[in-house]
C-alpha cells in the first residue's frame, strides 16, 4: 500500500515537473526576440503641383528605443509609392509584443545641413517649409511582432492625410495638427500584410483622376467625402489610398490581413489650381465578380481586382 502511494506521489511530481517545464518553455517562447527591420513608405498627395515631399528624420524609436544602423536622413516620400520602401534600420523586439513607433523630425535643417529640413517642393522649384508643434510624432497605431523571422515594420507616411494647404506668409503647405499627424501615419508588419492591385476601365471618361481608397470593413460612411477634423481632411478614416496611373493600373500595398471595402472616387482639378477636388463616388463593378464592399486580404498574397466604371453615384 505504501509503495503504491509512493509511486503515485512520484508520478504526480513527474507530471507536475513536466507541466512546469512546458509552461517554462512556453514562457520562453513568449519572451523570444526577433530581429525586426523598420522601413518607410508613402501614400500619395492629391496635388499635381507638388513634385517632392521631403522629411528629415533624425531618429526612429520603437517602444522608446532607437533603431540600430540609422543615421539622420532626408527622404523624398514621393519616391516611396506603390510598394516602394526604404529600410531605415532594425531592432530586436519581443515576439507577441504590441510595439509603439515614433519618428523624430528636424524641420529646420536637412541631413546635409541645409535649410529647411522638412518641406514640400513644387513644380516651380520653390521649397515650402513644413513644421509641426512637436518634433516627435508618436504614431497612434501599434504593431505586433510575429514569431516569423521575416518581421518588417512598415511606416506608411500618408501625405494626403498629413499635409494640407496653408496659404500663409511663411509657406503654402503645412502639417496637420499633432493629433491628426499621429493618426495619419500607420504602421503594419509586412509579414502579416497583403496587397490589392488591378486596373480600372473607364471607357466613358467619367473621371479626370480616380483615387482608390481601402477601408477596413464597416468603417466607411458617406461623411468620409466631407472634410473632417481640425484640418478638414477628406476620406480621413481610409487605411490607405492610391491614384490610378495613366496606364489604368493601381496598387494598394501593405494592407493588414482582414476584410476591406474598396472605394473608387472621381476627382478633378475644376479651377486649375493643381489641387484635385472631389467630384463623386464612382459606381463600379468587378470584372471577375469580386465584391468590392467585402474583399478579404490575406498575408503575403495579392488580390487582383479588375474594375469597370459604370458611372457616378
Amino acid at each position: 500500500m505504501r509503495n503504491s502511494i509512493l509511486k503515485t506521489a512520484i508520478l504526480a511530481l513527474v507530471v507536475s515537473f513536466a507541466s512546469c517545464s512546458e509552461n517554462g518553455e512556453s514562457m520562453a517562447d513568449d519572451s523570444q526576440t526577433r530581429n525586426t527591420k523598420v522601413s518607410i513608405t508613402d501614400a500619395p498627395i492629391d496635388n499635381a503641383e507638388v513634385s517632392g515631399a521631403f522629411v528629415t528624420i533624425t531618429d526612429v524609436k520603437v517602444d522608446g528605443v532607437s533603431i540600430q544602423g540609422f543615421t539622420t536622413t532626408t527622404i523624398d516620400l514621393m519616391t516611396l509609392q506603390n510598394g516602394t520602401k526604404k529600410v531605415l534600420g532594425d531592432l530586436d523586439l519581443n515576439v507577441g509584443a504590441m510595439s509603439s513607433v515614433s519618428l523624430i523630425l528636424d524641420y529646420d535643417m536637412d541631413a546635409n545641413g541645409n535649410a529647411p529640413g522638412s518641406y514640400i517642393k513644387t513644380k516651380n522649384g520653390l521649397k515650402h517649409k513644413l513644421k509641426a508643434a512637436s518634433n516627435e510624432i508618436k504614431i497612434s497605431e501599434k504593431v505586433e511582432v510575429l514569431a516569423s523571422t521575416a518581421n518588417e515594420i512598415i511606416i506608411d507616411f500618408d501625405l494626403r492625410k498629413t499635409i494640407i494647404a496653408s496659404n500663409t506668409i511663411q509657406s503654402d503647405f503645412d502639417f496637420v495638427t499633432d493629433f491628426e499627424l499621429s493618426k495619419g501615419i500607420r504602421v503594419v508588419n509586412n509579414e502579416g500584410a497583403g496587397t490589392v492591385s488591378g486596373s480600372v476601365s473607364d471607357g466613358n471618361n467619367t473621371a479626370e483622376t480616380i483615387v482608390v481608397f481601402a477601408y477596413k470593413a464597416g468603417v466607411y460612411t458617406e461623411a468620409e467625402a466631407s472634410g473632417q477634423g481640425s484640418s478638414n481632411v477628406q476620406f480621413v478614416n481610409a487605411t490607405t489610398s492610391t491614384i490610378v496611373a495613366s496606364n489604368t493600373t493601381y496598387e494598394l500595398n501593405f494592407l493588414k490581413e482582414g476584410d476591406y471595402e474598396i472605394k473608387f472616387v472621381a476627382f478633378e482639378d475644376s479651377n486649375n489650381d493643381g489641387k484635385l477636388e472631389f467630384k463623386g463616388m464612382l459606381n463600379v463593378e468587378s470584372i471577375i465578380g469580386l465584391n468590392v464592399n467585402s474583399l478579404k486580404v490575406s498575408s503575403n498574397t495579392n488580390v487582383n481586382l479588375l474594375i469597370n466604371v459604370k458611372g457616378i453615384k
